[in-house]
């Protein structure tokens, strides 16, 4: 078992083949979501590992594996989020900061309350291996609450999400390390409740949040 979310099969796939100078063991690699073996909707493909012998163990992950991790994490809910009350209103995010942003916003909640922002993959999250990196796409929405006096929450609107981003391994100090980078963001409106408006300001606020402050902070860690 990974966590309480996902558990792992990684028993052979097929006998051990032994030569003189190796051994090739072909493991499954396949997550599945806790205590749930559903079938994913991959298939693997085969792969080899180039044939080098300067090192003593050589371990390699199909983008399978990773497919299977996406799949199951999905299934098992772990890209849903709720951002609370408390956590927003820590950074300052409320009617009043989305009001100047949407005027929209402005003249349906003219008394400043805090919001609740819902977080939900709506696909599963494509994972795509390259050279010395990997990419992610993410199909999700974002759903915006007014946090009312009485403790009630109001929805103001939900966005559908799109995005793109890479993440670059390289090995330093003998430690595996990977650079995050976003390379594209946009937004969509899916429901409102407080009118339509554009959303191509908001858009370009939050990818810059993200890219000068988000990322900066996840990469130094």
């Amino acid at each position: 078992q990974i966590d309480d979310l996902a558990e792992v099969d990684y028993s052979l796939s097929s006998l051990p083949a032994v030569f003189r100078p190796f051994i090739d063991l072909d493991l499954k690699g396949i997550v599945f979501p806790a205590g749930n073996h559903t079938d994913s909707p991959y298939v693997p493909a085969s792969f080899t590992i180039p044939d080098q012998s300067d090192s003593m163990l050589y371990l390699a992950f199909s983008e399978y594996f990773f497919q299977t991790s996406s799949f199951a994490y999905y299934t098992a809910g772990a890209f849903n989020m709720t951002i609370a009350e408390e956590t927003c209103s820590y950074f300052n995010i409320n009617t009043e900061i989305f009001g100047t942003i949407i005027p929209e916003v402005a003249k349906y909640s003219v008394t400043p309350n805090p919001v609740m922002l819902k977080l939900m993959a709506t696909e599963i999250p494509i994972i795509s291996l390259e050279q010395d990196s990997f990419t992610v796409e993410i199909q999700g929405s974002m759903e915006v609450l007014a946090v009312l006096p009485d403790s009630t929450t109001q929805s103001l609107f939900t966005m559908n999400i799109a995005a793109n981003t890479s993440i670059s391994l390289n090995i330093f100090d003998q430690k595996l390390m990977g650079s995050l980078c976003l390379n594209r963001l946009q937004f969509s409106l899916a429901h409102s409740n407080v009118g339509s408006f554009e959303v191509l300001l908001l858009e370009n606020i939050l990818s810059y949040i993200l890219q000068t402050e988000v990322i900066p902070s996840v990469n130094g860690k």
